[in-house]
């Protein structure tokens, strides 16, 4: 009989409502192999560096009386996950990856966290993200690098690395995340996971429509494209196939969530595109390396094998992207809650830097750089619209070793961050859905390998073709079963 840690998250949850397993008994396998590969007592250089905080006493609580709290109905009743460290959630350490908040533990919990909760999950404590989700790596000055399970010398990507990293090594079913950049792509992907970007708005609770350029959301990140669908549709708060804003005691059922059904059926033939350059290639020298593009040609001769009907496109009015994506980066690091000196002293060096830059833009230069973002976003639409799907690599290279960011020079960071991956951001600045999915893996990189893995980009509100293509691709290339030594 297979670990519960080996189940994927559906069947985990159907053992719950079996009663093959209580809720303590799950949390409590997690947490223990939390323990033995990322606790305090592991040494720094050889944690995983996937959390920053467990919350063992209020998870086993939690689990314990998980029946008298929340119905069995509950969709996501008894499922260990984690916050990432950018939620807050009330009594828990949360620390925005700063040492700006290395203390702060707060009295309220966020949204994304009460969606959670009434789910019927059980947060088992914070999965690392490097300062303020800023970056598409994972280090931070608030505990080790999050290093990658597949090769531990490389890192798990950002800024949702923690999770990334929790999942492959098994130390959590799934996780819930937040992307603004490719914060759950990048990661996803360099750990051979499925990761999901939705639709701007959504996710309710984490809709990007209230932040600069409308730019973060939140989506998950799981092992198989069903428990992503699963989850996502959680974070949505479907009720009856409508967004139910309200608290409400009953959660719905499994077979109420529209996506998962799309995942589970993978049914359809699609029109899809391959998308031909970057919107970075007037900026910088994109390069593809081998593995990617072996990615990208493995799906697509597998999807035209299928019956797809397959082009090739390029990408026009991109010349303006880049400056202009650069100065919202900047921008958005302005609100960073640090305002006098001492405080901007706590910053990483490449943070403050952005702070000040962010802070002396003009109000017409970021009125003008966000009507341009607003023109690109409906060219690439219109560009776009005659197509299920468009597929890029989900990253250019492989995850570069830990250490080798740049973290004097923004300059320099920014280029390596684009390197890595400049299919990611632009998909953001446009609001449209875009799943990650593992098709290859690169051997002669690391002990064991690393996946490789491809985009799938979708039309507003798309997810239900992006989850049905992406199932058709697992059925072909089992993923899943793939797993790190250190998550067996």
């Amino acid at each position: 009989m297979p670990e519960l840690h080996e189940l994927s998250a559906l069947e985990q949850w159907d053992a719950l409502h079996r009663g093959e397993v209580g809720p303590l008994d799950l949390v409590r396998h997690y947490l223990d192999r939390i323990e033995r590969v990322d606790g305090d007592a592991v040494p720094d250089d050889e944690r995983l560096g996937a959390f920053t905080a467990i919350d063992r006493e209020g998870a086993e609580a939690r689990a314990s009386g998980l029946g008298d709290l929340v119905p069995r109905t509950a969709a996501l009743w008894g499922l260990p996950f984690a916050d990432k460290d950018l939620v807050a959630r009330a009594g828990v350490l949360t620390r925005y990856g700063s040492k700006l908040f290395r203390d702060n533990v707060p009295t309220r919990s966020d949204d994304l966290a009460l969606v959670m909760d009434r789910a019927g999950g059980v947060s088992l404590g914070k999965t690392a993200t490097p300062e303020f989700g800023m970056y598409g790596y994972t280090t931070s000055l608030i505990g080790p690098p999050t290093r990658n399970p597949w090769d531990r010398s490389r890192g798990s990507g950002g800024s949702s690395g923690g999770a990334a990293a929790a999942v492959a090594a098994r130390l959590l079913p799934f996780a819930p995340a937040s992307d603004g950049g490719g914060s759950i792509r990048i990661p996803a992907a360099a750990c051979g996971l499925v990761g999901v970007k939705p639709s701007r708005g959504l996710v309710p609770s984490a809709s990007g429509i209230d932040k600069l350029a409308g730019l973060p959301v939140a989506g998950p990140i799981a092992r198989t494209v069903a428990d992503a669908a699963f989850l996502l549709d959680r974070m949505i708060e479907r009720r009856r196939g409508r967004i139910d804003h309200r608290f409400t005691l009953r959660a719905p059922d499994v077979d109420d969530g529209p996506l998962l059904g799309h995942a589970i059926r993978g049914e359809g033939r699609f029109q899809l595109a391959v998308l031909n350059g970057t919107p970075w290639d007037t900026a910088y020298d994109i390069r593809i390396d081998d593995g990617a593009q072996a990615a990208v040609d493995r799906a697509v001769e597998t999807l035209a094998g299928m019956g797809h009907g397959i082009e090739e496109i390029g990408l026009r009015d991109a010349e303006v992207y880049p400056d202009a994506f650069r100065t919202i980066w900047q921008a958005s690091a302005a609100g960073i809650p640090a305002r006098t000196p001492e405080q901007l002293a706590l910053l990483e060096p490449i943070t403050r830097i952005l702070v000040e830059r962010g802070r002396a833009l003009s109000a017409e230069t970021l009125l003008d750089t966000l009507a341009v973002l607003a023109r690109f976003e409906q060219s690439v639409i219109a560009q776009f619209a005659a197509y299920d799907a468009v597929i890029t690599p989900s990253l250019a290279r492989a995850p570069i070793p830990i250490g080798s960011y740049d973290l004097e020079s923004p300059e320099r960071n920014f280029e390596q961050q684009v390197l890595d991956a400049p299919h990611t951001s632009f998909v953001n600045v446009t609001g449209l859905p875009a799943i990650t999915v593992p098709v290859h893996h690169v051997a002669g990189v690391g002990p064991e390998g690393i996946p490789a893995g491809v985009q799938l980009i979708g039309r507003p509100g798309g997810e239900a073709a992006l989850f049905a293509i992406a199932a058709q691709l697992e059925r072909r290339f089992h993923w899943a079963e793939r797993v790190p030594a250190i998550g067996r």
